[in-house]
C-alpha cells in the first residue's frame, strides 16, 4: 500500500496579539523584539497572556489567538476546521495563507496555496471581472498563457458572463464570491484554503462549489482546507476535521465525530443512563434508559449493521397504568426531527409495578451519526405527564459501504428497506 504523502504540516503554531495596540506599543520594544529574533532567542514579550475567550474580561495586555496547534494533512484530503466565532479559525487560515506570520512554530507545505478568505480578497474594485481573473491568477503564480487556457471555464463556472467586462466594484457580494471561487478553483492550486465566504453565495452556487471541491480533492488529488458553520456541508465534503476552542485544538479525527463533538459542546456520549430519585414522579419512577445493539453490551459501540434496541425501565405507581404510555421523539445531531415511536396500542403496555420495555429499530435503518431521544410520558392519550428533551444520546457507527468512495456520505439519516418488484408491463 502506497504511503500517503503529507502536503501540509503545522508544528506547534501559536499566535499572540497585544490588545488595543500594534506591535509592542513602543519603537524601543519593537527593536528589542527584532534584536532577540535575529539572535535566535525567544521573544521577550511572549508573556503567559490570556486564552482567546470572548466571554471573559482580559486580565493581561496579551492574548493567544492560537496556542500550540499541531496537525498534518495528506495530499487529496479535505480537512474541515470548525469551531465557534473567535475560536481562531480565520487566524489559522491567514497564517497558512502567509497573510500573517505565527508568533512561534512553523508550517511546512508542498506546492502552491490559493486562499479564499473574505469576499473579494485580492480583487481590485476598479478593474473588470476579466482583468481581476488575470490579476488574481498572477498573484497565485500563474503565467498569462495558463490563465488564458482556463479563462472560459472560470467565466462559465462563475455565472458572471454578462458582467465580466464590468468593474468589480459594481458586483454584489455574491457575484464577487462566485468569481473569486472560480479563479481559486480553476487555477489548480495544490492546496485550496476556503473560509466561510461560501455562505454569501446562493443555494445553487453553494451546491456547485461543493461539487467542484469534491472534484478537486477526489478527481484531481488536490488538498482543501474548509472552514464553515454549515455542518451539513462539512460532513458532505470533508474527509476529516479538527475542532478549535479558545485557540486550541480540542478534537481531531473523523468528520462525523468532530461535528458531533462540536454540536454537543464536548459532552460525553451517553448510550445508557440511570435516573434514580431525580426522576421520581407522582405516578411513576423512571429508572433507566439504554440504547445498544441486539446481543451486545450496553457500553459497546453501536453499529448500524445490527438491530438497535431501546430499553426503558420504569416503576409505575398509578392504579390505572393503562392510562399511561411512553413516546420517544428522535432528533439528529443538527436538531432535525427524525421520527417518533410509542408503546401505545402495542403488545407492551405499561402495568403497575416494574416495567422493562424493549423497542427494536431494524438494522441499517439509521445511518452513522449522533442521535438524541426526548421522552414524553402521555396520560389519558392527550396530556403530557412528563417531558424531558434530549434525555439520552447515542452514536451509530458507520458500516463499510462501497458507494462512499464515489459520492461520500449517503444522503439522509434513515435508510428504510423498501420492497421492490418487477412491474407487470
Amino acid at each position: 500500500m502506497k504511503e500517503k504523502e503529507i502536503i501540509l504540516k503545522v508544528e506547534d503554531v501559536s499566535k499572540q496579539y497585544r490588545l488595543g495596540l500594534i506591535g509592542t506599543g513602543t519603537l524601543g520594544d519593537d527593536l528589542k523584539r527584532f534584536w532577540y529574533k535575529i539572535r535566535g532567542k525567544e521573544d521577550p514579550f511572549l508573556k503567559v497572556g490570556d486564552s482567546s475567550d470572548r466571554n471573559k474580561s482580559a486580565t493581561s495586555d496579551y492574548v493567544w489567538a492560537l496556542r500550540n496547534i499541531d496537525f498534518d494533512v495528506n495530499k487529496g484530503e479535505v480537512l474541515g476546521i470548525i469551531g465557534k466565532n473567535g475560536a481562531g479559525k480565520s487566524t489559522l487560515l491567514k497564517i497558512l495563507s502567509r497573510i500573517t506570520l505565527p508568533t512561534k512554530g512553523q508550517i511546512k507545505t508542498k506546492g502552491r496555496i490559493a486562499s479564499l478568505l473574505e469576499v473579494g480578497t485580492g480583487f481590485h474594485p476598479e478593474l473588470t471581472g476579466l482583468e481581476n481573473i488575470y490579476l488574481n491568477g498572477a498573484i497565485l503564480g500563474m503565467t498569462k498563457v495558463e490563465i488564458q487556457e482556463k479563462e472560459d471555464d472560470i467565466v462559465e463556472f462563475s455565472g458572471c458572463k454578462m458582467y465580466i467586462d464590468t468593474p468589480v466594484k459594481r458586483y454584489s457580494s455574491g457575484m464577487r464570491v462566485r468569481l473569486a471561487f472560480a479563479v481559486a478553483a480553476f487555477l489548480e492550486p495544490d492546496i485550496l484554503v476556503i473560509d466561510e465566504v461560501l455562505a454569501v453565495g446562493d443555494a445553487e452556487f453553494q451546491k456547485k462549489a461543493i461539487g467542484k471541491m469534491q472534484d478537486i480533492s477526489k478527481g484531481e488529488g488536490r488538498t482543501v482546507l474548509f472552514v464553515s458553520h454549515n455542518m451539513a456541508s462539512v460532513k458532505t465534503l470533508c474527509t476529516k476535521a479538527i475542532v478549535l476552542e479558545h485557540g486550541s485544538i480540542v478534537f481531531s479525527g473523523g468528520t462525523d465525530e468532530a461535528v458531533s463533538y462540536y454540536l454537543k459542546g464536548g459532552a460525553e456520549i451517553e448510550n445508557a443512563k440511570d435516573f434514580g430519585e431525580d426522576y421520581e414522579k407522582e405516578e411513576f419512577n423512571l429508572q433507566n434508559i439504554s440504547v445498544y445493539n441486539s446481543g451486545s453490551k450496553v457500553k459497546d459501540i453501536i453499529k448500524e449493521s445490527l438491530d438497535i434496541e431501546v430499553k426503558t425501565e420504569l416503576f409505575v405507581k398509578s392504579n390505572t397504568p393503562e392510562n399511561l404510555h411512553i413516546t420517544y421523539h428522535m432528533t439528529n445531531e443538527l436538531g432535525d426531527a427524525m421520527f417518533s415511536f410509542s408503546n401505545y396500542k402495542t403488545d407492551a403496555p405499561l402495568k403497575k409495578g416494574e416495567n422493562k420495555l424493549l423497542c427494536k429499530i431494524p438494522a441499517k435503518f439509521l445511518q452513522s451519526g449522533q442521535y438524541f431521544l426526548s421522552l414524553i410520558v402521555v396520560k389519558d392519550k392527550k396530556h403530557a405527564a412528563f417531558v424531558e428533551r434530549d434525555i439520552i444520546s447515542f452514536t451509530v457507527v458507520d458500516s463499510s459501504r462501497d458507494i462512499g468512495e464515489y459520492m461520500g456520505r449517503e444522503p439522509g439519516y434513515i435508510r428504510p428497506n423498501f420492497n421492490w418488484s418487477i412491474a407487470d408491463d
